[in-house]
């Protein structure tokens, strides 16, 4: 079943997914989890969230980029080391999130084009365009997306 980024709220809805969500970096498993949630924002594919006991966060480091959302408040960056390779503000949490968000306290999610594959089932997802973003999509998902060049203004 297709669904499309448009028929996606704002505000944002947080939902439990218990799909199977898989983050790749360096040949090593980074997290794994039948227990994730996804955010589901228009304009947006769905960003996803990892609990903190299904990632490695031994390769993790605290960044010093914080960023402020709305809809979930602020969040902190993480840099990733695994196997000689190294990868920066390639996640974050929001470990004081809105009421609305609360569920995602202590929750990790990855930006999708700063690792080698993340999957939702067996299907490697494809990132959002654009740096401020973190969402992935898959085939199931149908745009056109925010995030590409000329798109932040809508």
């Amino acid at each position: 079943m297709k669904e499309s980024v448009w028929d996606y709220p704002r505000p944002p809805r947080l939902e439990p997914c218990s799909r199977y969500l898989k983050v790749v970096f360096a040949d090593q498993i980074i997290a794994e989890t039948h227990r994730g949630y996804r955010v589901l924002e228009t304009s947006h594919p769905p960003t996803y969230y990892f609990p903190a006991e299904d990632v490695c966060t031994e390769f993790l480091k605290p960044a010093s980029l914080k960023t402020l959302c709305e809809f979930k408040g602020q969040a902190s960056y993480f840099d990733m080391e695994v196997n000689g390779r190294s990868a920066k503000q390639v996640a974050w949490c929001v470990p004081d999130p809105t009421s609305a968000f609360a569920a995602i306290r202590n929750y990790l999610s990855f930006y999708a084009s700063r690792v080698d594959a993340c999957f939702v089932d067996e299907e490697q997802v494809q990132p959002q365009a654009g740096d401020f973003y973190g969402g992935w999509f898959t085939s199931e998902i149908q745009g056109p997306f925010k995030g590409g060049p000329g798109t932040r203004g809508w």
